[in-house]
C-alpha cells in the first residue's frame, strides 16, 4: 500500500505538536470542555502568552479549535479521538 506524502506529512506534524508535555496537559484539560486561555494559563500556572504559544501549535495542527467571544479566545477538542490514544500509550509505561 502507498501512502500519500500529503497526509503522511500532515500525520507527521500532528504528532510533533503534541511533542511537548504542556500540550498534552492542555489537551486533557479541554477534554472536559471548552475553556478559555486565561483559565487554561490559571490551570497549568503559566502566563498567558505561552499557553497562547502551544494552543497555537495544536490549532495549526487541526488539534484544537478557537472561538473569539469579546476579549477573550475560547479553545475546545477538535479531536477527542486523541484521547484514547493518550490513554493507550500510558498502558505501555
Amino acid at each position: 500500500m502507498t501512502q500519500n506524502n500529503d497526509d503522511l506529512e500532515y500525520c507527521s506534524d500532528f504528532f510533533k505538536a503534541l511533542a511537548h508535555p504542556t500540550r498534552i496537559v492542555l489537551v486533557e484539560d479541554l477534554a472536559e470542555g471548552e475553556k478559555c486561555v486565561c483559565d487554561l494559563a490559571q490551570k497549568i500556572d503559566a502566563d498567558i502568552s505561552t499557553v497562547s504559544r502551544h494552543l497555537r501549535e495544536l490549532r495549526n495542527a487541526g488539534i484544537v479549535a478557537n472561538q473569539k467571544r469579546g476579549n477573550q479566545v475560547f479553545y475546545s477538542l477538535r479531536t477527542p479521538c486523541i484521547l484514547n490514544f493518550l490513554q493507550c500509550i500510558r498502558k505501555l509505561q
